[in-house]
């Protein structure tokens, strides 16, 4: 691995440099699929959406300028855009199949497995209660507590004010105290149960 900056991996990679690239996906794939399971509560589902996430990046290499010194407030911001777009489309492919009657899952007793399940569970009620949030707060929420963007960096890519983002964290903060028993980020992290 380079020492080089976001900046200069990207002016690499836009011109055609794949190992830049994979500098940059070495850099910060695991901050794209964490910010990715958050936003879906599962595990697979966030693998496949960190690969597409880092498709649609080196697709765009050309055409994106980083403005800021790190390349994560952008990847994870297509990471979001990516992750909406491939639930819009399971809404529509579920409104089809909504007759068919869902097969009961076979229960495995691996000790991994059943941490795994009860991440999913635990993160799958964080979420319903994060997707009653306005949309606004949810984003805020989303870069800075879970994915540890800082508030410039956040306000940077949501295009507000930095008082804005911090102000949306708060009220997201707070309205999830009251309707939730949990801490905002479950005991385990993310991290820890890949």
């Amino acid at each position: 691995m380079t020492t080089d900056d976001d900046r200069t991996l990207w002016s690499r990679a836009t011109e055609g440099d794949g190992y830049a690239f994979g500098e940059l996906f070495d850099r910060h794939a695991r901050a794209v699929y964490n910010h990715c399971f958050r936003l879906t509560a599962s595990w697979a589902e966030a693998e496949d959406q960190l690969q597409a996430t880092f498709l649609v990046a080196w697709r765009k290499r050309d055409r994106v300028v980083l403005e800021r010194d790190s390349a994560l407030p952008w990847l994870l911001a297509v990471a979001t855009n990516v992750v909406r777009s491939h639930q819009r489309t399971l809404l529509r492919r579920l409104r089809l199949v909504r007759r068919v009657p869902a097969e009961n899952p076979v229960p495995d007793h691996a000790d991994h497995v059943a941490e795994r399940v009860d991440d999913q569970r635990r993160m799958g009620e964080l979420l319903k209660a994060v997707e009653r949030l306005p949309r606004n707060q949810r984003e805020a929420l989303a870069l800075c507590v879970w994915s540890d963007v800082s508030y410039a960096d956040a306000a940077a890519v949501l295009g507000i004010a930095e008082s804005s983002v911090r102000a949306r964290v708060s009220k997201a903060r707070a309205r999830l105290g009251r309707e939730y028993h949990e801490v905002v980020v479950p005991n385990r992290t993310v991290e820890e149960s890949r």
